[in-house]
């Protein structure tokens, strides 16, 4: 009967390598997971210093004709925007988790 019950290949043992196998595996799982989520935030923070760094500035002239007697025929003013840096442009601010404060004793 023991003989039996150390050859029997569908039972207890079976089943408990099978739970530690997938315990690993979940396990390499949320390492994995939680490396990508790492991975594609940092992708997206390169992504936004790229936006934050293009110049947006333009200007232009205007122009204008005048007629024979002096008056002006037609005119169009010229416009201007200088592009200000902005607060977060190339990781000016930090998205971290602040360190704790002591909020006192409970009443």
């Amino acid at each position: 009967m023991f003989k039996d019950l150390y050859l029997d290949q569908s039972g207890f043992i079976v089943s408990a390598e099978l739970v530690l196998i997938a315990t690993l595996l979940v396990v390499g799982l949320v390492v994995g997971l939680s490396e990508i989520q790492h991975a594609v935030v940092a992708e997206l923070n390169d992504v936004a210093d790229a936006v934050g760094t293009l110049n947006q500035s333009f200007l232009y002239s205007g122009f204008s004709a005048k007629k024979g007697n002096g008056q002006f025929k037609s005119y169009a003013r010229g416009s201007v925007f200088w592009d200000e840096q902005d607060d977060c442009d190339n990781n000016q601010c930090g998205i971290t988790c602040d360190a704790p404060v002591y909020e006192g004793a409970k009443h």
